[in-house]
């Protein structure tokens, strides 16, 4: 089974940032898929399960509320490793035109009274929520991307570099 784009992209190398996942033709348009990581894969901790879920809804609310964005933003949500999160946008940009928008989203959770969506008929996990860790998550994101906005490397994968095996296929050792 051929390996799937996301994981094709060496992991121990991610840093923090912007990075175009995949760019997708839906119809007569694109759709494509930004990888917006916040911690370094296996290095860092990963991002605390209720904080994750609370920048779910303040970031995916402050997205979808943009005048600029908001008809654009198809999907915000958590990555299953919890370093960061998938944004799919119809059209296909690069990462740094991302930039100013993923910076002011997350400098807007600092400002958060209170996580929108969190009553039981609005969330399917109410109660696990930390908008105080929210805060400081995305207030340590929005930090390392101001510093680090004119290096190329918050914003080009890394690439996974295969051995290829006598029979001509790739070899994973995962």
């Amino acid at each position: 089974m051929e390996l799937i784009q996301s994981f094709s992209v060496d992991h121990r190398y991610i840093v923090p940032g912007i990075f175009l996942s995949r760019a997708d033709r839906v119809g007569t348009g694109t759709v494509t898929t930004y990888d917006i990581r916040l911690k370094r894969p296996n290095v860092e901790p990963a991002v605390d399960v209720a904080a994750m879920h609370s920048l779910e809804h303040i970031i995916a609310t402050y997205l979808r509320n943009d005048p600029e964005w908001k008809d654009e933003v198809v999907y915000w949500g958590p990555m299953g490793c919890l370093t960061g999160f998938y944004l799919i946008l119809k059209g296909d940009r690069k990462p740094q035109e991302l930039y100013d928008l993923i910076l002011r989203a997350f400098e807007s959770v600092k400002d958060t009274k209170e996580v929108p969506g969190t009553a039981p008929e609005n969330c399917g996990n109410y109660r696990m929520h930390n908008l105080d860790m929210a805060k400081w998550y995305a207030a340590e994101f929005a930090e390392y991307l101001r510093k680090n906005a004119g290096h190329p490397e918050i914003f080009e994968y890394p690439k996974a570099e295969r051995i290829r095996t006598r029979e001509g296929r790739d070899f994973y050792d995962s």
